[in-house]
């Protein structure tokens, strides 16, 4: 049987299986697909002892620098975030990939922000360097990044400039934000965040659109919603990175559709949602 697994710690909250399972039941494929609790001390160890039948992994925190590293080649979207989330294995060694700004770019697109003019990302971790590479895919031109630490931007300043974009970088405490088509929020759904930085965030209008999955809705989303704007969590960010993982485990490329994908994406969507 071929394997694949979802790596991280923690890794109990995960919902790859139902997502990855989904997927390969209506491609009829007979696959297993399992967590697996691993962190970056064990994890080049783990790698090592895995045999013929591990066709590829998903990694999850904090695995997605250490599985960069171990890539023996890495797609654009890796190279440019320094971040794995996917590893093909082959006989010569594992593939990486980065779906995960690809996934927030095919939601956002899906909601229909494709050419989004001006866009703010909240936070400077590695998210918000996915983030970044995303809204660059659909045409963004012109990004705010908000950090508590400012300094801890300075990676996406240069990422920005590779880009072809002009990041400027504010911090949480400042007086007043610019007003943006699309927010990024990359802040962990269970952060702390000062109710008046989130009043003068959602302030700027547009479109909330929160990667958290879990502690909905969060301080900024009800920040938001008290303003009547509109406030999106990440579901759909997960299912589109999910279904770019699919499209690398059966064809080995992200860019490569599925067969009738459409009814995949749905299978896949169903099984999170129960709709």
């Amino acid at each position: 049987m071929t394997r694949l697994e979802v790596w991280g710690d923690p890794i109990a909250h995960s919902r790859s299986p139902q997502l990855q399972l989904a997927a390969y039941r209506t491609l009829g494929l007979d696959w297993s697909y399992e967590r697996r609790r691993v962190d970056e001390v064990s994890f080049d160890a783990q790698l090592g002892s895995l045999d013929d039948s591990f066709r590829g992994l998903s990694l999850t925190m904090p695995l997605k620098g250490v599985a960069f590293a171990a890539a023996v080649t890495r797609d654009r979207a890796a190279e440019l975030t320094g971040s794995v989330n996917t590893l093909l294995l082959a006989a010569d060694g594992p593939h990486g990939f980065n779906t995960d700004a690809g996934g927030i770019a095919r939601d956002l697109a899906e909601r229909g922000l494709d050419t989004p003019a001006t866009a703010r990302i909240v936070g400077a971790g590695a998210t918000a360097t996915s983030a970044l590479v995303a809204l660059g895919e659909l045409g963004a031109r012109e990004v705010e990044v908000v950090a508590r630490r400012p300094e801890a931007a300075a990676s996406l300043l240069d990422l920005g400039e590779r880009l072809g974009m002009r990041v400027a970088v504010a911090p949480l405490s400042a007086d007043a934000f610019r007003s943006s088509d699309v927010t990024v929020s990359t802040l962990p759904g269970e952060a702390p965040l000062d109710p008046v930085a989130a009043e003068r965030l959602a302030a700027g209008g547009g479109l909330l659109y929160d990667v958290v999955y879990g502690h909905w809705p969060t301080a900024l989303a009800r920040a938001w919603e008290s303003r009547g704007g509109e406030a999106v969590w990440g579901l759909g960010m997960l299912l589109h990175q999910a279904l770019l993982q699919v499209r690398v485990f059966t064809a080995g490329d992200p860019a490569r559709p599925l067969p009738d994908e459409e009814r995949v994406l749905e299978a896949m969507r169903a099984a999170v949602t129960g709709d």
